[in-house]
């Protein structure tokens, strides 16, 4: 536990001023955001939301894979969902490599990634318009529910519309 005992210290802390007990985990704006897992990005800050607002969907890239897809059904028709932000980053890790390359990195260290899909891309406006497609075209999902994509800089905190 030693390599996470600063976490718990800290939740410690959280825990003795915790004021969210009341919220009941339905997102209370209507709002789904799909966003990356990069650290630099605070989803809630960002778009002037409190916990509880939205639901925070977050992957490598902000890409809008299977599992996204299920997690989007969930929200929608469970937690009371209505819209979606997908909402990708400049300066991404996801536009700096390619799937060939991460396996090759992995293989490095003795790991064979070849049965996993990392979704590498080099162009990110591309993979925001083809992820607001598979959103916008499932049949999963209801028809003409309200869709944008934006991308986050992560230099001056601006969000930027896909336009």
């Amino acid at each position: 536990m030693d390599a996470f005992d600063d976490l718990f210290a800290a939740n410690a802390e959280f825990a003795r001023t915790f004021r969210g007990s009341d919220l009941t985990g339905r997102a209370a704006r209507g709002l789904a955001v799909v966003t990356c897992m990069d650290s630099r990005i605070d989803p809630l800050g960002l778009l002037g939301l409190e916990p509880g607002d939205a639901k925070i969907l977050r992957n490598a890239g902000a890409r809008v894979t299977d599992d996204v897809l299920r997690t989007l059904v969930l929200a929608v028709y469970l937690l009371g969902v209505e819209r979606v932000l997908v909402m990708p980053h400049t300066d991404c890790g996801m536009t700096k490599a390619t799937d060939a390359d991460v396996h090759q990195l992995t293989r490095d260290q003795g790991v064979d990634t070849r049965s996993l899909e990392f979704h590498m891309v080099p162009d990110q406006t591309e993979a925001l318009v083809h992820d607001l497609t598979r959103i916008t075209s499932s049949p999963f999902l209801p028809a003409g529910m309200p869709v944008v994509g934006a991308v986050y800089d992560v230099k001056t905190g601006r969000l930027i519309p896909l336009g």
